[in-house]
């Protein structure tokens, strides 16, 4: 009996003992896995690596069995795949309206398979996020900084009823592949992505490995919690799994250890598994079916079938599809080859490649990675629109998120502009400044792709409606304002070429995830040579922001810039927008908002015109001092305007002595404030000090 006990546990079993249970809530317990508490019912684990032990458990007060291996329930295993399918936890991000932030719901999707007989499927299984503006990572660790996969969705409530059921391209629902032989997972949510949800959409987003096959998008997924109550909140996963007695272990040197052996049936084939960390699977031989795993009439039996059909009429109708396809794709490359002589490919390549800086950091994208990246440049993806394009958020294949910008029109001269842009980027490093990582001239429109700024521009911030407004301290503005002017100040005097930007405006400053300026939208700018102090050219610009004297004479410098980071100053302070609409019984009528502050501060004390808001964080010298600043960049002749470098070093000083007095307070000092607005209506003086 002992003896038969030991070969009945070992590898190669006559059969197991009758007792042995082989189904436990409809699901088939096929050998060499068995239930736990039944001895000789699986393959050793002792010579093996675990996981053939599964409990079979009752559920509903005993009125059912599941069968499951630890706390994930098995619901298939496949001897011939050497594949499991089981359930296993959804990541839930969702909106809690009473803090106003986000905060995870369920338990969160993780598995942990060291030193087990499992791998997680890279062919089979998708990561799979479902949400409206929600950014997931999948990785090894919950450690950022080394996921394997991310997937983002993005959506709005009047694109839901249009979704397609079963489509998963990026709205509302993405999907993309984990790395082969991924031992364990995790996954989490970007915080800085997941944002309050519009009126008609649930407050949830979701995220999770799951079994491609067994997943059909559905819109309710996005409005109600249906994706969730599915498996009551589990999705089906596939894993692959395989035997051997050590990590590596192929068919070649199992067979050389028969008593390890597991492929015993005569009629059966040894396959060596594709999961990382080796072992291997047994399969019957062709024609014929049973366990492979088992003995004589439990074995593999049957006899060989011939393989019969229309295997020519088969390979004939493959064959045309494929030369089809073919055809096809080579008309679309010669295509993309047409436009991207059209749109001087070969000149910009020549451009990156003579600077070294350039070359290192800028690369060309094809259009089939960019249409990857944005579903196909789908509508939802549209994050804004500039002056000169509109601009889409994407993922790329190695997980980047980016703005990929489309001009609008293929004007020669705009694609000279786009041409003009990328080369200004690339040879720009500045942490203040929007990074470029390329572009792609495959397309009728030239497309830019940069760097994701996910909080919008500084315009969108002042200026959006009261009720969905983001609180903007009268700190952060200073600190945004200097940071604005240092990427300006860098353009004009230290970067390798001077750079007149031409374009400078509050809808081009945009804010990283940490409210951090960047600027943007370089497809209006100038290089000039550092000897040269101005540039004739046509006039372009933004009304409301645009430099009268520029303007008139069509003579761009420095001072335009100056000129109209001024105009942004007045915004900061007023929180108008840079043209003032006022209506009347003659009809509306508008006004530049920078001609509206110089009249009033002559007329009016600069605290009645600055917004609310700024009085309550601020003392009267700071105000003056910004007040003062902006009169000086707003001034009708250029020679008259300070430079950035002296812009910067006045909200430097601002910036530097706001904050010392923050730290003096703290410890208890706290200094009188003698500083009070010049009573002449003038402005302040403290700028003109610090200029002078």
């Amino acid at each position: 009996m002992v003896l038969l006990a030991f070969h009945l546990t070992g590898v190669g079993a006559l059969a197991p003992p009758a007792y042995c249970t082989r189904e436990c809530g409809g699901v088939k317990i096929p050998y060499p896995f068995g239930v736990d508490i039944e001895d000789g019912c699986q393959i050793n684990e002792t010579r093996y690596r675990q996981g053939f032990k599964l409990a079979c458990r009752d559920f509903n007060g005993g009125r059912g069995k599941r069968l499951y291996y630890y706390n994930n329930e098995v619901l298939d295993i496949s001897l011939q795949n050497g594949q499991v399918r089981w359930l296993n936890n959804i990541s839930s991000y969702c909106y809690n309206a009473t803090t106003g932030g986000m905060e995870v719901k369920s338990p969160p999707a993780h598995l942990d398979l060291n030193g087990a007989i499992f791998r997680l499927s890279y062919t089979a299984n998708k990561f799979t996020v479902i949400g409206c503006k929600t950014l997931a990572y999948v990785g090894e660790t919950n450690n950022v900084s080394s996921y394997a996969a991310v997937c983002g969705a993005s959506c709005k409530s009047d694109n839901i009823p249009s979704l397609t059921t079963g489509t998963c391209e990026g709205i509302g629902c993405c999907q993309t592949a984990i790395p082969k032989g991924q031992e364990n997972y995790h996954v989490w949510f970007d915080k800085n992505f997941t944002k309050e949800p519009e009126k008609g959409i649930t407050g949830c987003s979701y995220a999770a490995l799951v079994e491609e096959s067994n997943f059909t998008f559905s819109a309710s997924y996005l409005t109600s919690s249906a994706f969730m109550d599915t498996y009551s909140g589990q999705a089906p996963l596939m894993l692959d799994w395989a035997v051997g007695t050590l990590a590596g272990e192929t068919c070649e040197s199992a067979r050389a250890k028969p008593k390890s052996y597991a492929c015993v049936s005569d009629n059966s084939v040894c396959v060596d598994s594709p999961i990382t960390g080796g072992g291997y699977i047994c399969n019957c031989s062709q024609g014929y079916q049973g366990n492979p795993y088992l003995e004589l009439q439990d074995g593999c039996q049957g006899t060989i079938a011939k393989i019969v059909g229309s295997v020519l009429l088969l390979l004939a109708v493959l064959s045309g599809i494929f030369f089809f396809y073919r055809w096809k794709r080579d008309i679309k490359k010669q295509q993309r080859k047409m436009y991207f002589r059209k749109n001087h490919g070969l000149l910009l390549e020549q451009l990156i490649l003579s600077d070294e800086n350039a070359r290192d950091k800028t690369m060309i994208f094809s259009l089939e990675e960019l249409e990857k990246a944005t579903n196909n440049f789908d509508e939802t993806r549209i994050v804004g629109r500039g002056g000169h394009g509109m601009v889409y958020i994407g993922i790329l294949s190695d997980r980047r998120v980016v703005a990929i910008k489309k001009a609008k029109l293929v004007e020669e001269t705009e694609i000279s502009e786009f041409i003009n842009e990328v080369v200004i980027l690339s040879q720009i490093n500045h942490r203040h400044i929007v990074k470029l990582y390329g572009c792609c001239l495959e397309t009728e429109v030239p497309l830019l792709v940069s760097d994701f700024i996910p909080n919008g521009s500084l315009f969108k911030v002042l200026h959006a409606e009261s009720g969905t407004r983001l609180p903007l301290s009268w700190d952060d503005c200073l600190r945004i304002a200097l940071e604005a002017a240092g990427a300006l100040c860098y353009l004009h005097t230290s970067a390798s070429i001077s750079v007149f930007h031409r374009d400078v405006k509050s809808s081009n400053i945009l804010l990283d995830g940490n409210y951090t300026a960047k600027v943007s939208d370089f497809g209006a700018s100038r290089t000039v040579p550092i000897h040269q102090t101005h540039v004739t050219t046509n006039i372009q610009g933004t009304y409301g922001y645009l430099d009268p004297e520029y303007y008139q004479t069509g003579k761009l410098n420095e001072k335009s810039d100056v000129y109209s980071f001024g105009v942004v100053l007045v915004e900061l302070l007023t929180r108008k927008k840079p043209v003032l609409t006022t209506s009347s019984a003659d009809g509306e009528s508008h006004q530049n908002l920078s001609i509206y502050f110089i009249s009033e501060i002559k007329t009016r004390p600069v605290r009645k015109v600055v917004a609310p808001e700024i009085l309550e964080e601020s003392n009267e010298d700071e105000i003056n001092t910004v007040a003062s600043l902006a009169e000086m960049c707003l001034r009708l002749k250029g020679e008259e305007r300070p430079t950035m470098k002296q812009v910067e070093s006045t909200l430097h000083s601002l910036r530097t002595k706001r904050l010392t007095f923050s730290q003096s307070s703290v410890s208890g000092y706290k200094p009188q404030d003698t500083h009070t607005v010049n009573k002449d209506h003038s402005g302040s003086s403290s700028a003109f000090s610090i200029l002078e």
